[in-house]
């Protein structure tokens, strides 16, 4: 089983596939289980590496509370142990939180990157409620109730509800809760214009609370290609995984021919 153990830091990750490398972070609770079928189809062009945060799956408990600059940190530490200068990174849902902060602070560790139903902020009442009832439910006695819930949104069979929440169900209360509490006073919207990475934002059509948030990024981001997957909701890398994957090889390969010129709003 691969593992970072530097400086204190101990990941689970995994590596496959050679090529440009992309990075993906998850959001609480979930681990790189989700990011499945990108691992599989994906590597077959790209160097694709996947990590469960810290006291998230196989990484075990941190001392150090869960926030999204120590895990920015953990980011840079992993790319130094595989030796990779540069990458592009995919956040999804408030993983792409901490896409943009890693983009913030380190943007010449960056080739660009995808924002996956995420946001710079938590700004509406309801996503507000939903994430402070994870907060409540994120401790050693309701954990399996949350995991199961939020596996079964984020799988499309049950193969892969079984392997999420199996993943899901290995991750430390105490982390998860400090992730998710960490999800509601994060807000990085001042600073979005200072990112002048390429980046793709993809959302879905019917996730409709999230639309604010992706019209929010378009606006802001200097250069950004907005999509809106027809039919999809907020679930979209094990949901609607062949179109993403598409969607990302597709970026990977303009950026890739054209340097650093994008489409932009």
């Amino acid at each position: 089983m691969p593992m970072l153990d530097v400086y204190g830091i101990s990941l689970y990750y995994t590596v496959k596939g050679e090529g440009v490398p992309i990075i993906f972070i998850h959001p609480p609770l979930l681990t790189s289980a989700n990011f499945m079928y990108q691992l599989e189809e994906l590597s077959q062009t790209c160097k694709v590496i996947t990590f469960d945060m810290r006291g998230h799956g196989r990484s075990p408990y941190s001392n150090q509370a869960v926030t999204y600059p120590l895990i920015v940190e953990d980011i840079r530490h992993l790319l130094d142990h595989l030796g990779v200068k540069k990458a592009f990174i995919c956040g999804y849902s408030t993983g792409g939180s901490i896409l943009l902060e890693f983009l913030l602070t380190y943007p010449d560790r960056a080739l660009g990157g995808i924002v996956v139903s995420g946001l710079s902020e938590v700004k509406d009442k309801y996503l507000t409620r939903r994430i402070s009832l994870a907060i409540k439910l994120a401790n050693a006695r309701t954990l399996s109730l949350l995991a199961l819930s939020v596996s079964w949104s984020n799988s499309n069979s049950r193969e892969s509800f079984r392997k999420i929440l199996k993943e899901a169900l290995k991750g430390e209360a105490r982390n998860i809760e400090q992730y998710y509490r960490y999800c509601l006073q994060f807000n990085c919207t001042n600073q979005l214009q200072k990112i002048d990475h390429p980046i793709l934002l993809v959302f879905g059509a019917k996730d409709k609370s999230f639309h604010y948030y992706a019209n929010l990024l378009h606006e802001k981001l200097p250069r950004n290609e907005l999509m809106f997957m027809k039919n999809e909701k907020h679930q979209i890398p094990t949901k609607a995984a062949v179109e993403l994957n598409r969607m990302i090889n597709q970026f990977i390969q303009k950026h890739d021919q054209v340097g650093n010129s994008i489409k932009t709003r």
